[in-house]
């Protein structure tokens, strides 16, 4: 609630100001009140499965909000350098006294924001996502403290919108990495992390396991990462300890702990085999609730 208040505050001050770096850095911060806004309520809505059809959750809204952020900073990103550039033409004179005041007052509610988010930004993409904004409005505010000074030292009218560009520009790598992780897990492709090349080769290496096919490895949302795929064993083989070393491959290597494994046995048709393990810490994809 503070920071949406005086990112308010700071859009209306940048429009009685004509300050583009104000207006840019209201901007921003209130990309950040949005972005949490829909991160709280997707950590909410999440583990809840009212209809037995959402068989996983709705773990994956926390992923549509993390993408729907990264747009919105995209947008804010291109309202800001299309400004900028109409700013160059066309200089508009900014007080810097008020800016630097209202900047410095940005500044310290951005560093309160960001203590409070940096422990959570290590377990959920929509934290760190707007963890990662916050930390860019603490420098773009520290980027309207300077064009302040600057107007107030020289008087150079193009301070202001220098200033400006340089936070949408700073923004945009951000947003790119945020819908990008995003759009990684929509799209069900394997951690950034894990090569699944490699789990597909120490998994067949395990003892008593002469094939493995049809390996997934996905991540479901934050901090969840799944597989499934087949296991040929051996006749003799013990199929128990062969899960439980695969199991413990997967979750010691690649920290992949939602697993789902059926060992097919060599010498019998697919048809035939019938041993399906699953394990995890939090619900697993057969049993969320």
């Amino acid at each position: 609630m503070l920071t949406l208040t005086y990112a308010l505050v700071e859009g209306a001050a940048g429009l009685l100001l004509g300050s583009l770096a104000l207006l840019s850095d209201a901007g921003h911060m209130l990309t950040d009140v949005v972005g949490l806004g829909m991160a709280l309520a997707a950590i909410q809505l999440a583990g809840q499965r009212r209809d037995p059809s959402h068989t996983y959750g709705l773990y994956r809204l926390e992923v549509l909000a993390a993408l729907a952020n990264a747009g919105l900073l995209f947008g804010v990103a291109a309202y800001v350098l299309y400004e900028s550039a109409r700013r160059f033409m066309q200089p508009v004179e900014v007080l810097g006294t008020p800016l630097l005041v209202i900047a410095t007052i940005g500044l310290l509610i951005n560093l309160v924001s960001f203590l409070l988010l940096r422990s959570g930004a290590k377990e959920s993409l929509n934290v760190r996502g707007a963890f990662l904004e916050v930390f860019s409005d603490m420098l773009g505010s520290v980027g309207v403290i300077a064009a302040g000074v600057i107007l107030l030292t020289t008087g150079w009218p193009y301070a202001d919108p220098i200033i400006g560009a340089g936070i949408g520009l700073f923004i945009l790598p951000r947003a790119w990495r945020l819908g990008r992780d995003a759009l990684r897990i929509l799209l069900e492709m394997a951690p950034p992390d894990v090569d699944v090349g490699v789990a597909e080769r120490e998994l067949a290496a395990l003892p008593g396991v002469a094939d493995v096919h049809d390996l997934h490895i996905w991540t479901l949302t934050s901090g969840m990462n799944m597989a499934s795929g087949h296991l040929t064993v051996a006749t003799a083989a013990d199929v128990g300890p062969v899960l439980q070393q695969a199991r413990a491959l997967l979750a010691e290597r690649f920290e992949v702990t939602h697993v789902t494994l059926q060992c097919e046995p060599a010498d019998a048709d697919l048809a035939e085999c019938a041993v399906c393990a699953t394990t995890g810490t939090r619900p697993s994809a057969a049993r969320l609730p």
